[in-house]
């Protein structure tokens, strides 16, 4: 019987950095790369143009089944996502998005229903999971886990800053009560709340640059 084929869980609160370091590491290791957190952007984007109440369970349960999402790379190298046939990346990054991703992830049979699409990226010769649940809950076989994390404000100054380059306007009051709420909501829900995975290596990333990360989440692979 062959070996499973490794994983990299890289979890974390929203603005600890998953993201680009997860993305950095897949490129490094030649692994492929999922995005969790694109799918449940994604459904909040749907949930939005629908104009779906996102207190109502069952339509965002239905819109989640019958929501279409693709992954392409740009002549750039970036990964895009489509929802639907349409390209919604850059409105799957606004807060907007994030709050609805949130909150939606919340609900049970969303989460059951999202499983299976997120194991599925599982594939030779391996994988770079970034999101809140992947050591805990959709891979929790995963030989290397990382739980990433950073302090709010540090969290709400890159948010600025990465906001206001794209000429979003946004106060860092406002982007620091949001992720202060996020956290609470991803801690408390009932089902895969936000928390490390059972061996997991912490990694704070307070004050950090980019490459140091990279270099020390690569030594969690090939220590």
């Amino acid at each position: 019987m062959s070996d499973p084929i490794p994983v990299l869980t890289i979890d974390g609160p929203s603005g600890s950095g998953k993201g680009t370091i997860s993305r950095l590491v897949a490129q490094r290791l030649g692994w492929h790369y999922l995005d969790s957190g694109a799918l449940y952007r994604a459904v909040g984007v749907a949930a939005g143009w629908a104009d779906l109440d996102l207190d109502d369970a069952g339509a965002l349960v239905r819109c989640t089944f019958d929501t279409d999402i693709g992954f392409r790379e740009s002549a750039e190298g970036d990964l895009r996502v489509l929802v639907n046939g349409h390209d919604a990346t850059d409105e799957l990054r606004t807060e907007t998005a994030g709050a609805a991703a949130s909150a939606i992830a919340a609900i049970p049979e969303v989460r059951a229903a999202l499983k299976d699409r997120q194991r599925a990226f599982r594939r030779a010769p391996g994988l770079v999971a970034d999101g809140r649940d992947m050591g805990t809950v959709i891979f929790p076989d995963a030989p290397f886990k990382v739980f990433l994390t950073a302090s709010a404000a540090e969290r709400a100054d890159r948010r600025y800053k990465q906001l206001k380059d794209k000429g979003v306007s946004v106060t860092m009051d406002g982007l620091l009560r949001e992720i202060l709420a996020r956290d609470a909501r991803d801690a408390s829900r009932t089902v895969a709340p936000l928390r490390p995975a059972e061996g997991a290596v912490h990694i704070d990333t307070t004050g950090l640059g980019i490459d140091a990360v990279v270099e020390r989440v690569l030594a969690v692979v090939a220590p």
